[in-house]
């Protein structure tokens, strides 16, 4: 019988403990852990393992490192300061924080980034870097992650046991683990929506489950889905929510007309777009006998319908805005809402939400009024249709842009009231611009799509009278609306807008000095008129897009808060938003809010309505993303179409490994990479923004125009690749 050999104690020895204790500690600094806890963080539990933690922790509490709190129990000593910020991730897993607490970012390379992912509140410390003395950190702690939801193309293993999903963008360094039973019936190449739900601590990726197979890449409803998935965005409600709403009461009653202001018999119209299905606003106009008009500006009353506390209203809140994509509108309120019960249609009476001002012939306001109203439609104008009348001064609406398709008379007494109201907003607009306010007027890029939504030209919208028309009397109500409250010291939700920072006007001032116009920063008047003079120099230019596009960039993001600062752009010192409640939110609030101190309600709670105007403005900020990568998916559709043609655009950005180009034509943006100029070598000028050939010294500048080619066009990634076929003579 053999003798049974005796098991040795293990000694293995576990490597880096020091390091792996105080980072245990570190990490969770408020809490306290026994040798126990250390060990099942470890995944150990034999008996040398447990002697050697023990060991290392009597050690680390001698030299200080650590304390004993209670006995056996162990907390870190924390002597570095910890501050907090948000992370912008760069390529290959490294990035920035960007805190309040520093003026420059500070970087964080690979390995210190301790699974921290773009856009996550996070804890870290800084350090200064040996080499160069620039500021360098390590995230400590995730404080909130940014999102825990991923678009991203499956990728299943081979032997089926489980997936990996490659996301979309550059700013995610790591793919997603997923095991098999969580792929959701996804197939090899499908693109998907992932929630991120675990990120263990020896796993190099993070794990997640699908929630959502959202279609095969470079197929348009997946590409849409996956621009809305990506934003977190919905695209239907909820069946319960449509219930609800379809079953709101939506007739005009008596006894709800009897609380109102009845305007129905005042003379009032809409204008606006032509392919518009929800009316916000109308307008009113009547002479006075003292030689005075009153002008109401009518606005759908959204807040009658939407209830506090309903699932309707969540729903509301939770979108807080309507999303134009190239393609559709994802709405913020149903159907029966939105086209309908709230909708300013011709010819039907309204519930409205109304600022009524009289006005003398220099657009003075000699009185105002607010309250709940209820209206009547006498007409609809798209605004091509009321520009007719300003430029032909007539009631004649040509074939041309008539909404039925046939050249028709309107009544003369809306064409005279469109004709006064036009005289009174140019005015107002003049006053305005004279006080220092900035006149954006943005070309927009629009499509024209057959039946299956396939973009078969491009058109660009601008705006003219008939559309500033519109716009000052929705400046006016939002300005008077605020202004009231805000005297009043009451909390409002405002619509703010910092003046724009130093650094970023003489950046701009770099690049459009290389056309040839100078701005003038003296103080906040001249910023204002030379970036006015700027903006009208460029107009109608090669390179206007780019300049107007640069000098929005500049400026400070508006936002809603309950802290008003004013709106620089707009050089008004109260500013709300009050006339868009079918698509905007905070119209919604500013509605309850305005009826609330009509009524004689005391301030509300500042805290709770700060909460609000955060929400509203991470929501907005995340539409327009969602709106910007539609409009460029379509633009790379569109040019997938013309891949042989040749385009002419100017360089709109110089970097070390290419040029950026936005044709003329249709405003597509692309990219001519520095490695397929294969005519020479090209080295990055960053002073004269130029990319200069080593033997032949040719430039391609900020500005140039050249001549292209389709390369390649990338649905997916969104991207554009050029050719370059040479300078436009």
């Amino acid at each position: 019988m053999t003798k049974r050999k005796k098991r040795k104690p293990s000694n293995n020895k576990i490597s880096n403990l020091t390091n792996t204790i105080l980072s245990i500690l570190k990490k969770d600094r408020n809490q306290t852990f026994n040798y126990k806890q250390i060990a099942a963080k470890l995944g150990v539990n034999d008996a040398s393992s447990r002697n050697q933690i023990i060991k290392k922790l009597q050690q680390l509490k001698a030299k200080q490192e650590i304390e004993e709190v209670d006995r056996g129990k162990f907390k870190a000593i924390v002597t570095t300061q910890y501050y907090t910020g948000r992370v912008d991730m760069a390529s290959r897993g490294s990035g920035y924080i960007i805190s309040d607490d520093f003026e420059d970012d500070v970087y964080i390379s690979s390995n210190n980034m301790n699974k921290a992912l773009h856009g996550d509140e996070v804890e870290f410390y800084a350090y200064k870097r040996r080499n160069r003395g620039k500021l360098e950190g390590e995230v400590t702690n995730i404080i909130k992650r940014a999102k825990s939801e991923y678009v991203g193309v499956i990728q299943i293993h081979d032997k089926k046991n489980f997936a990996f999903v490659v996301v979309d963008g550059t700013k995610m360094y790591k793919d997603i683990f997923v095991p098999i039973n969580k792929i959701n019936k996804a197939e090899d190449g499908d693109k998907v929506l992932v929630s991120l739900e675990d990120w263990p601590e020896n796993a190099d990726s993070p794990h997640g489950r699908v929630l959502k197979v959202l279609g095969k890449p470079g197929e348009h409803n997946t590409e849409i889905h996956s621009i809305l998935a990506e934003y977190g965005l919905p695209l239907e409600f909820p069946h319960e929510v449509e219930e609800f709403a379809n079953k709101i009461d939506t007739s005009i009653t008596k006894k709800e007309i009897d609380k109102r202001r009845d305007m129905r018999n005042d003379l009032t119209f809409t204008i606006d777009p032509k392919d518009a299905k929800d009316f916000d606003d109308a307008l009113s106009f009547k002479v006075l006998d003292d030689g005075l008009y009153e002008i109401g500006i009518h606005i759908a009353d959204v807040s009658h319908y939407l209830q506090e506390g309903t699932i309707l209203d969540d729903e509301a809140y939770e979108r807080a805005t309507s999303v134009y994509l190239v393609d559709r509108v994802v709405p913020m309120l149903p159907e029966i809402l939105s086209n309908g019960a709230c909708s300013l249609r011709p010819h039907e009476e309204k519930y409205t939400f109304s600022a009524v001002f009289k006005m003398n012939d220099k657009a003075e306001i000699k009185d105002q009024w607010f309250g709940r109203t209820v209206t009547y439609s006498d007409a609809r104008f798209a605004y091509e249709e009321a520009q007719a009348i300003i430029e032909s001064k007539s009631n004649s609406i040509p074939q041309e842009v008539s909404l039925t398709g046939k050249p028709y008379q309107t009544d003369k007494a809306i064409a005279d009231a469109v004709l006064k109201m036009d005289e009174l907003a140019k005015i107002m607009r003049r006053k305005r611009m004279s006080t220092g306010a900035i006149s954006f007027d943005k070309v927009e890029v629009k499509f024209d799509l057959d039946e299956a939504a396939n973009p078969v030209g491009v058109f660009f919208k601008t705006s003219k009278d008939a559309n500033k028309l519109i716009e000052e009397f929705m400046l006016l109500a939002n300005r008077k609306v605020s202004e009231f409250i805000g005297k009043q010291k009451k909390t409002f939700i405002y619509r703010v807008h910092d003046e724009p920072n130093d650094s970023k006007l003489a950046a701009l001032q770099n690049v459009v000095g290389r056309f040839g116009y100078k701005l003038d920063f003296k103080d906040r008047k001249s910023v204002a008129s030379s970036l006015n003079n700027l903006l009208k120099d460029v107009h109608g230019k090669k390179e206007q897009n780019l300049v107007d596009t640069l000098t929005i960039r500049t400026m400070s993001k508006a936002e809603y808060t309950t802290h008003n600062i004013g709106h620089y752009g707009l050089a008004f010192d109260y500013y709300s938003h009050f006339t868009s409640p079918i698509r905007r939110y905070p119209d919604v609030i500013a509605h309850r809010l305005l009826q609330h101190y009509l009524d004689g309600g005391a301030s509300v709670s500042e805290d709770i309505y700060e909460d609000k105007c955060n929400h509203s403005s991470n929501m907005e900020y995340l539409a327009t993303k969602a709106e910007r990568d539609s409009i460029k998916y379509m633009q790379i559709r569109f040019m997938e179409d013309h891949k042989n043609e040749n385009f002419v655009g100017v360089i709109s950005g110089v970097t070390d490994w290419g040029i950026y180009i936005e044709i003329i034509s249709n405003k597509c943006e692309g990219m001519v990479s520095v490695r397929d100029m294969k005519d020479d070598h090209y080295a990055f000028d960053e002073d004269h923004y130029a990319l200069i050939g080593k033997n032949s010294k040719i430039m391609y500048q900020l500005g140039d125009e050249v001549v292209v080619k389709v390369k390649n066009t990338d649905l997916v990634k969104k991207h554009l690749d050029f050719t370059l076929i040479g300078k436009h003579e």
